[in-house]
């Protein structure tokens, strides 16, 4: 008798939804932690569609044209953007890059010991930049020894996120038979889990794309009026650094006052740093507000906090997903705060 009770505790305990949510929640960590060689695919597939996803929502909105003819025109665009970058601009970029390095060598082995140069490595120190930029040179090393395997990545994850956006109403309807099926439990946990994972980690992603987009543009108009040199490969650098939250913007100001000031100097770097100055400004002031609800927008403290530990534990992966899937999980627990509001610094208290 004590036994039968004691296991009808256990199951009226596990009929909980709150332990049923942790238990599939745990599970989930599990599957993911055996799949994990399989991480690059997963996270590219997920991110085309949802980016092709909004975007071909955003276009047949606004033209009426038919959804799976958008579908077919952006992944045409994609293919053959990817065929002009492999053929045409790769071989440009890598020339680039390399004169791009070599300046910065060399800059730095001519004022060393100057003041502007101790001033730069002391905040690199102060910052865990180091670190940073020797997870991205690993990055880069692994991707070219690997290249092949990340390209069939990439081609793989293209094509499942094209499965997915021409089917994705046949997609949607058959998961759902599951809900009345002999596993609905463990459906409706998953489909909970999964409108979360989309509207929070999909949202921070979507929103740090955008970001990154204006970022660049600003910045390379910049650079092209003050005529820095490898222009194609600094375009590069700005936009994937401003995938990284907060620390981006302060991680590529060093390279970009380094260059600087070989071509101008003071003045140039001068104006490299009003610029991010300004590039800050419009995101801080004008972008995070309308993209990213009071819930997703973190004080920097926690950013950078999760940006070394996401970092340290998933490479390069970490800086750009270690903020989505943070913003995913507090939003999974429930975990809800209040950001002050935010005021433009040259607005008076007693403006009317």
């Amino acid at each position: 008798m004590g036994k039968r009770q004691l296991m009808n505790r256990i199951i009226d305990y596990l009929k909980r939804q709150s332990v049923r949510r942790v238990l599939i929640f745990a599970l989930l960590i599990f599957i993911l932690y055996l799949v994990r060689s399989l991480m690059d695919l997963l996270l590219l597939t997920f991110i085309f569609s949802f980016l092709i996803d909004r975007l071909e929502t955003f276009v047949h909105r606004k033209l009426k044209i038919p959804r799976r003819l958008v579908v077919i025109i952006l992944y045409s665009l994609i293919v053959v953007g990817i065929y002009a970058a492999v053929t045409v601009y790769l071989p440009i970029i890598a020339e680039q890059t390399v004169q791009l390095y070599h300046s910065i060598v060399t800059t730095i082995r001519d004022f060393r010991g100057s003041v502007l140069i101790n001033a730069i490595v002391d905040q690199l120190q102060r910052n865990n930049v180091d670190e940073y930029l020797r997870s991205g040179v690993k990055f880069i090393i692994t991707s070219f020894t690997s290249f092949s395997t990340f390209a069939i990545d990439l081609f793989l994850a293209l094509l499942l996120s094209l499965f997915f956006s021409l089917e994705k109403e046949r997609v949607i309807q058959f998961t759902k038979g599951f809900k009345k099926s002999k596993i609905s439990f463990l459906y409706n946990e998953l489909a909970f889990f999964g409108s979360r994972f989309v509207e929070t980690f999909g949202k921070v992603l979507e929103a740090q794309f955008i970001i990154a987009l204006v970022n660049t543009a600003i910045t390379s108009a910049i650079l092209a009026l003050l005529h820095f040199p490898q222009l194609f490969s600094l375009i590069i650098m700005v936009f994937v650094l401003s995938l990284i939250p907060v620390a981006g913007v302060v991680i590529s100001l060093i390279p970009l006052c380094i260059i600087g000031y070989t071509i101008g100097g003071i003045r140039d770097v001068i104006y490299m740093v009003l610029t991010i100055l300004a590039v800050h400004a419009i995101e801080a002031y004008v972008l995070n507000p309308k993209l990213m609800s009071a819930k997703t927008e973190l004080p920097v403290f926690f950013t950078f906090v999760i940006l070394i530990f996401s970092e340290h534990f998933f490479g390069i992966w970490g800086l750009i997903v270690g903020l989505p899937i943070f913003v995913f999980l507090i939003d999974v627990l429930g975990v809800s705060y209040k950001r002050p509001p935010k005021k433009l610094p040259f607005r008076r208290n007693n403006a009317h």
